[in-house]
């Protein structure tokens, strides 16, 4: 299991999370944050310091926010509008920097 970001996170960014998380797995889009599955050590220093409360643990994300989970992980997996390859592991997120860009779903949310 991981953490994911939800809903609130839309349009917000505040960031806070990015600066607690430990092995640096969140990526900032262009309209939220996503967090990298396959590297969130399920800590939990993300989720108290969120302002608006977008973070979940994966089993505990609100039945109608459950298509974020698909995309916290689609962020990764699959190429995103206007690239070829997809992102994967590309480092931490701090390092790789806001990546201006969100999955489909997320843009038309």
């Amino acid at each position: 299991m991981t953490f994911v970001i939800g809903a609130a996170c839309v349009d917000v960014l505040d960031r806070a999370c990015i600066e607690e998380c430990p092995i640096d797995c969140i990526f900032i889009g262009n309209r939220m944050a996503y967090i990298q599955p396959d590297e969130c050590i399920d800590c939990a220093a993300c989720e108290p310091v969120c302002p608006v409360e977008a973070i979940y643990f994966e089993d505990d994300i609100p039945a109608e926010q459950e298509q974020f989970v698909t995309e916290n992980a689609r962020f990764f997996t699959e190429p995103l509008p206007g690239r070829t390859t997809p992102l994967g592991h590309p480092g931490g997120g701090t390092v790789v920097g806001a990546l201006g860009v969100d999955t489909t779903y997320v843009q038309q949310y």
